[in-house]
């Protein structure tokens, strides 16, 4: 099939949540078909990796955005009364090239990562469309607003109301939607009351080839330390209130149990808040050139996602390396839907204290559950297996 893919960042490196997924998807879409892909970059370094998308692809355009502009231009919204998503990911060039390449290549499907690109395909009439969602994108903003002060927590009130107006309507003229669970499902069927909307879950993967221990990699952390790993892009919201939360009130309670525990918070672009969380206790990585060494060697990681639902590939990635994680229940129910030894729920301070003692107490036992939660990952998440999903309602659309 002829399919254009559109994708609100480029979909290589894997080295975030969304780029891992979009990765993966293109990969699978380009074993199969002739793909036409429409994306941008927000990174200066992702242009390197620019070849190795480019080999996936019959066609690429990439659109370049500066985030600090892009969030100035997207202010437009406020007068034009759509979402602010929508205008900072617009852009002419992009518009021009989808329509031009629809015209001449005559698509046999359209595929959109992120909800913000199916503008782009207002144009394209009697191609059916698939929309991978994700996650329930309106939905974050209203849980931020009630985390931050006036102005913003009601322009993150407005941007929830816009932005779901928005979905909802994509979604109602698409051949079929995906979120990442099914309680993202049940999530955005209860917020549409009364719609006519044909939504199904396509959960996320984890590359356990790549991600999987290996005896002869170097080992990043100090001798006679005891190591704890959060990873993630450390820009990003949910991420930062996480690491912030766990470094106030949760570290100082396991430090006292363990005195050579060392907090590691590893992932790109920290923000000021976590930059300023550095200290003997706390070590803040930025970008690495490999996660692995850091998950393979760590004593247990940690997700204390207050703000986040779904599937985090950060746990997925850290299960694959046979390492135990404590993750807030939310994720760890969207993950295994019970008990599963190598993934312990946690919600508030005392349960993670309680989980990590113990794990960090006994080595042994907390090696044998990573090797339970390696095992889990292999058998339920392989991408092929998830993706497959996709391929039978392709084949319909």
């Amino acid at each position: 099939m002829k399919i254009l893919y559109l994708v609100h960042r480029l979909p290589y490196p894997p080295n975030k949540g969304d780029k891992v997924r979009s990765y993966h998807l293109l990969k699978h879409l380009a074993a199969r078909h002739e793909v036409h892909l429409g994306t941008f970059i927000d990174d200066p370094d992702d242009e390197q990796h620019l070849p190795r998308v480019r080999a996936l692809c019959k066609n690429v355009h990439v659109a370049r955005l500066n985030p600090r502009s892009a969030k100035l231009l997207s202010l437009r919204g406020l007068l034009s009364g759509e979402a602010l998503s929508l205008p900072y990911y617009r852009d002419a060039g992009l518009q021009a090239w989808v329509d031009e390449t629809a015209a001449r290549v005559g698509f046999d499907a359209v595929i959109v990562f992120s909800g913000v690109m199916a503008q782009y395909t207002r144009g394209l009439k009697g191609v059916k469309t698939l929309v991978d969602f994700v996650d329930v994108d309106s939905a974050k903003w209203r849980d931020y607003a009630p985390e931050h002060a006036w102005p913003m927590s009601w322009l993150y009130r407005r941007e929830f109301a816009k932005l779901l107006g928005f979905e909802q309507r994509v979604a109602e003229g698409a051949a079929c939607s995906f979120f990442v669970t099914d309680n993202e499902v049940a999530l955005f069927r209860a917020l549409s009351p009364g719609r006519e909307l044909r939504l199904a879950a396509l959960g996320n993967g984890v590359d356990a080839d790549f991600f999987t221990p290996d005896a002869t990699r170097a080992n990043p952390f100090a001798s006679g330390e005891l190591p704890l790993v959060f990873t993630g892009a450390m820009d990003y919201w949910p991420n930062v209130d996480a690491v912030t939360w766990f470094a106030s009130d949760i570290l100082p309670a396991l430090r006292e149990r363990f005195p050579a525990l060392r907090f590691h918070i590893v992932g790109r672009s920290p923000a000021p808040a976590v930059q300023a969380l550095a200290s003997d206790a706390i070590n803040v990585t930025g970008t690495v050139p490999d996660v692995r060494p850091y998950l393979q060697y760590a004593a247990a990681v940690v997700a204390p996602l207050r703000l986040a639902r779904g599937i985090q590939n950060k746990v997925l990635e850290a299960m694959a390396m046979a390492r135990p994680v404590v993750a807030a229940s939310t994720c760890v129910r969207a993950i295994t839907g019970g008990v599963q030894p190598g993934l312990q729920p946690a919600d508030i301070e005392a349960d993670y204290v309680q989980r990590l003692t113990a794990l960090l107490a006994d080595a042994q036992a907390a090696n044998a559950v990573g090797g339970a939660a390696r095992a889990f990952v292999l058998g339920a998440y392989s991408w092929e297996a998830q993706l497959a999903g996709l391929d039978r309602h392709l084949e319909i659309a």
